[in-house]
C-alpha cells in the first residue's frame, strides 16, 4: 500500500498515545478511528493493523533503529520508517525519513533475530519467567505463536440462529467463514457453535450482531462453558463475569433453563453484560455487584460455580499486545495471590456433589495448576480435582487453562 502522510501522521500520534501517555492499545486505536469518520474501511484497517503490528514487535524495532525511549515525534517518525524497512517497504521521499540509514537498520535486524527476547519481541523477565515456568523449548514454541495476528472467531447463540443458517447470511454479505473440519477432542463439544472469519472485518454493526445471532468469542474461551457438564434446569453462579461472554454461553447451553447469576466486581462490567443479555436472548441471567454478604448468601447453593479468576493473560497477547509492555513481576505476584484467594473464599457457593470451574487465560503453571494443587492441599477433606484442560496457543486458538473440581461433601 502506497503510504500516505495523514494516515501515517494519524498512527504516530497513536503510538504515542499507547507509549508515553500508556493509553491501552484498543482504546487509542477507537479513539483515532472515532476522530476521522470519513476515511475508508481500508484506511482504517492499515492504520488499526500497523499500529498493533509494530507494538507487537516494538522491541525489536526500537532494537533495530537504535532508539530505545522515544519521546519525541521525531522518534516515533524514525521508529515507523524502521518497521516499513523490516517489512521491505520501498520509504517515500519525505523530509521525516531523510535521516534513516536502512543498511545500518537492517543489520540491527539481523543481530536481534540471534537472540530470542529481540527476535521475538518481550521483556528481558517476561523471557526469563517463561522459560523458567515452561521450559525453553516450550516457551520458544509458545512465543512465536503469540506473535501471530489473532484470528476473529464468532460464537453462534444458539438460543436464536444455527451455524449454518449464520454462515449462509454472512456469505450473502460478502463476509467468508469457515468451521473446524474434523475436530478432535476437546474442540469437537464447539465444532457446530464456532465460524472463523477468513478476513479480519468489523461486524459489530452487522444487523445480525445488534439482534444477538452471534458474539465474538475465542474458540478456546467456547471451551469453558462446554467443559462445565451443564444440565437443564441448574443454578450456575459465574462469579467473575466481566462483561458476559461466557454467561451468555452458558444460558444458551442450558436452553435458557435454571438459573445464572453473574456477578463481578466491577458495576461498569455489568452494565455491558445487561446490553449484551438482552440482546442475546438470554433471560435466565441475573446481575449482581460482588459485596461482603453476596458470598454467604448463595453458600452451599450453586450446581456449577465458574471462577474465570484474573490472570496475566499471557495466553491472550495475540490480541492484546501491549499487555507484555504493561505487565510486570509485580503484578503476576498479585495476581496470583487474588487467584487463591477467590478460589478459597468463593469455593463456599458450591453445593456437596456440584462443581467448580477454575480457569484462567494464563499459560503459567503458576497460575495454573500449580494454584489448584495449593487449593485442593488446603482443602483436601471438602474438594477433589476431577480433570483439568491446559489449551496453548500453539494449538490454534487462546492460550487457556481449565480445572473442574468437586465438592466432596
Amino acid at each position: 500500500m502506497k503510504l500516505h502522510k495523514t494516515l501515517v501522521n494519524a498512527i504516530i500520534l497513536t503510538l504515542q498515545q499507547i507509549f508515553v501517555n500508556g493509553v491501552y492499545a484498543d482504546k487509542a486505536v477507537a479513539q483515532i478511528l472515532k476522530k476521522n469518520v470519513r476515511w475508508g474501511s481500508r484506511d482504517r484497517r492499515f492504520i488499526a493493523e500497523t499500529i498493533y503490528e509494530m507494538v507487537r514487535w516494538w522491541r525489536l524495532i526500537n532494537q533495530s533503529s537504535n532508539i530505545y525511549n522515544p519521546v519525541t515525534e521525531t522518534d516515533f517518525w524514525k521508529l515507523f520508517a524502521t518497521w516499513q524497512i523490516i517489512n521491505g517497504t520501498e520509504l517515500p521521499n519525505w523530509e521525516e525519513f531523510r535521516e534513516i540509514n536502512k543498511i545500518k537498520i537492517l543489520e540491527r535486524v539481523e543481530e536481534a533475530k540471534k537472540i530470542r527476547k529481540l527476535r521475538e519481541s518481550i521483556p528481558d523477565w517476561l523471557d526469563e519467567l517463561g522459560e523458567k515456568e515452561l521450559g525453553e523449548n516450550i516457551w520458544s514454541k509458545e512465543l512465536t505463536e503469540l506473535n501471530k495476528e489473532a484470528q476473529v472467531v464468532l460464537r453462534v447463540n444458539i438460543l436464536k440462529t444455527s451455524q449454518e443458517s449464520l454462515q449462509k447470511k454472512l456469505n450473502e454479505q460478502n463476509i467468508e467463514t469457515f468451521t473446524l473440519k474434523n475436530p478432535k477432542h476437546p474442540w469437537e463439544s464447539i465444532s457446530k457453535e464456532i465460524l472463523i472469519l477468513k478476513k479480519r472485518q468489523n461486524l459489530q454493526s452487522l444487523k445480525e450482531y445488534k439482534e444477538g445471532l452471534f458474539e465474538i468469542q475465542d474458540g478456546s474461551s467456547q471451551l469453558i462453558a462446554q467443559f462445565m457438564d451443564l444440565s437443564s434446569g441448574m443454578f450456575v453462579i459465574d462469579a467473575c463475569a466481566g462483561a458476559g461472554g461466557k454467561s451468555l454461553h452458558i444460558a444458551a447451553l442450558l436452553n435458557n433453563t435454571g438459573k445464572i447469576v453473574s456477578m463481578d466486581v466491577e458495576e461498569k462490567k455489568l452494565v455491558e453484560l445487561k446490553k449484551r443479555s438482552d440482546r442475546s436472548g438470554a433471560n435466565i441471567i441475573q446481575i449482581k455487584l460482588v459485596n461482603e454478604n453476596i458470598l454467604n448468601k448463595y453458600q452451599s447453593t450453586a450446581d456449577r460455580l465458574l471462577l474465570d479468576v484474573p490472570c496475566s493473560g499471557l495466553g491472550v497477547l495475540r490480541r492484546t499486545p501491549d499487555a507484555k509492555w504493561k505487565l510486570n513481576l509485580e503484578f503476576i505476584n498479585d495476581v496470583k495471590k487474588k487467584q487463591q484467594d477467590i478460589l478459597q473464599k468463593y469455593s463456599i457457593m458450591v453445593k456437596p456433589g456440584g462443581i467448580m470451574i477454575y480457569a484462567t487465560c494464563s499459560i503459567l503453571p503458576s497460575e495454573n495448576e500449580n494454584q489448584i494443587k495449593f487449593f485442593l492441599e488446603k482443602n483436601k477433606k471438602n474438594f477433589k480435582l476431577i480433570e483439568d484442560l491446559k489449551i496453548m496457543p500453539s494449538e490454534g486458538f487462546d492460550g487457556f487453562y481449565m480445572a473442574k473440581i468437586l465438592n466432596t461433601n
